[in-house]
C-alpha cells in the first residue's frame, strides 16, 4: 500500500510518499517539505494571503520531488491523501484542490484528513505504537490532551481556553524583539538566562478544571517587560528562561492530571504511553518536564523525531493508510470543502473560540 501525502495547513509546504508492505513496518519513502518562514519572518506571524500565494507556486513541483524521491510512479501510488483542515483555508483550498485534480487524473481514491489526526496517529508510524495512548499536542495553533482510542476514535480531554502554546511562544519573542519563529529563539535566549528571576504565573495549576490558559502569562510577561525597558539582552535571557520555566511547569500540571485519568479509565492497558507532538514538542526543558511526569506516573514518554512533529506530509500519507486499512476512508472526498475549523473530537462540548465557523479545533 503507498500513499501519496499532501499537506498545506499553514506555511509548510509538503508531500510525501508512505508505504505498508504487509507486516512490515511503514516505510517514509519520501518526506519532501519547503518551509516559508522567510517569507513570513519580517511580519512576525504567519500571513495567510502570502502563504496561500507561496503554496500555489511551489506545491507543483514539491508532489514531482515527492514522487521522484520515492522512486514510486504516480501510477503506483494507491491513494491521494490531504490536508482538509483545520488551518488557513486558502493554503487548505491548494493543497485539497490539487490533490482532487491528481486523484482524478490518475484514478485513485481521495483521502480528506484531519490535520490534527495525523499529528494523533504519527506515533504509530514512528514507534507501531498500539492504542490506546494519551496525546498531548502542543503546536500554533492548537494545545489539546486527546485520548486516541482508535483510527476515528478519539476524545479530547483538555484544550487552550484562549491561545495556543505555539501563539505564546511567537507572541513573546515578537514582545521581546526576537525573531520569528518564537518558539526556537525564545528556548535559545533561555539558555542564558535566570528562570527564578521573574515570578510568572503558573496558568490554570491546580485547577478542576482540566484546560489550558496562556494569555494571562503572556500578558505578565509583557508587563514586565515594559517595566524594566529598555531591555538588554540578560533581562530578554532572564524573561525566556522564566516564560520557559512557566510554561513547563503549568504543562507538567495538567499533563499529571491526564495520565491519572487515563489509568482510570484504561486500567488493563499495561504499557501506557504519552505521546507528545507538535512543534513546541522540540522544547527541552518542556520535554524533560514531561519525561519525568510520566516516569513518576509509569507511563513511557514518546515523542516522534523533530521532522516529523512539525507540520510534514509523511503523518498526512500514513493517516490515509491508517483509514484505508480500517476501511472508514471517505469515498464522498471528492466533494469535500476545506475546513478552517475541524475538531478531531466533535462530541465534545466546544470552549471559548466557538462561533458561527465553528467550534475551535
Amino acid at each position: 500500500m503507498r500513499v501519496l501525502g499532501i499537506e498545506t495547513s499553514c506555511d509548510e509546504t509538503a508531500a510525501s510518499v508512505v508505504a505498508l508492505d504487509g507486516g512490515s513496518a511503514p516505510e517514509i519513502l519520501s518526506n519532501v517539505v519547503l518551509s516559508q518562514i522567510e517569507e513570513h519572518a519580517a511580519f512576525g506571524g504567519v500571513v495567510p494571503e502570502i502563504a496561500a500565494r507561496a503554496h500555489v507556486e511551489a506545491l507543483d513541483g514539491i508532489v514531482e520531488a515527492a514522487l521522484t524521491d520515492s522512486a514510486v510512479s504516480l501510477d503506483e501510488v494507491d491513494a491521494v491523501a490531504a490536508t482538509a483542515g483545520p488551518g488557513l483555508v486558502g493554503g487548505l483550498i491548494v493543497g485539497l484542490m490539487t490533490a482532487k485534480a491528481i486523484a482524478a487524473a490518475a484514478n485513485k481514491p481521495l483521502i480528506a484528513i484531519n490535520h490534527l489526526e495525523g499529528h494523533a496517529l504519527t506515533a504509530r508510524l514512528t514507534e507501531g505504537l498500539d492504542f490506546p495512548y494519551l496525546l498531548l499536542l502542543v503546536s500554533g495553533g492548537h494545545t489539546q490532551i486527546v485520548a486516541v482510542r482508535g483510527v476515528g476514535d478519539y476524545q479530547r480531554w483538555a484544550t487552550t481556553i484562549d491561545d495556543a502554546l505555539g501563539e505564546a511562544f511567537d507572541k513573546t519573542a515578537k514582545m521581546l524583539g526576537l525573531p520569528y519563529p518564537g518558539g526556537p529563539n525564545v528556548e535559545k535566549a533561555a539558555v542564558g538566562g535566570d528562570a527564578s528571576r521573574f515570578a510568572f504565573p503558573r496558568p490554570m495549576k491546580g485547577s478542576a478544571q482540566p484546560d489550558f490558559s496562556f494569555s494571562g502569562l503572556k500578558t505578565a510577561v509583557r508587563q514586565a517587560a515594559t517595566a524594566i525597558a529598555p531591555l538588554s539582552d540578560q533581562d530578554v535571557a532572564d524573561i525566556c528562561a522564566s516564560f520557559q520555566a512557566a510554561v513547563a511547569d503549568a504543562l507538567g500540571d495538567r499533563v499529571a492530571r491526564a495520565l491519572a485519568r487515563f489509568r482510570k479509565e484504561f486500567p488493563d492497558k499495561a504499557k501506557p504511553a504519552l505521546v507528545v507532538a507538535g512543534g513546541v514538542a522540540a522544547n527541552r526543558t518542556i520535554k524533560t518536564t514531561l519525561e519525568a511526569r510520566c516516569s513518576k506516573a509509569g507511563f513511557a514518554f514518546v515523542a516522534p523525531p523533530q521532522k516529523l512533529c512539525t507540520d510534514n506530509a509523511a503523518m498526512i500519507a500514513w493517516a490515509g493508510i491508517e483509514r484505508l486499512r480500517a476501511g472508514i476512508a471517505d469515498e464522498s472526498a471528492a466533494d469535500f470543502v476545506p475546513r478552517s475549523r475541524w475538531p478531531l473530537d466533535s462530541v465534545s462540548a466546544p470552549l471559548v473560540g466557538s462561533g458561527r465557523r465553528g467550534a475551535k479545533a
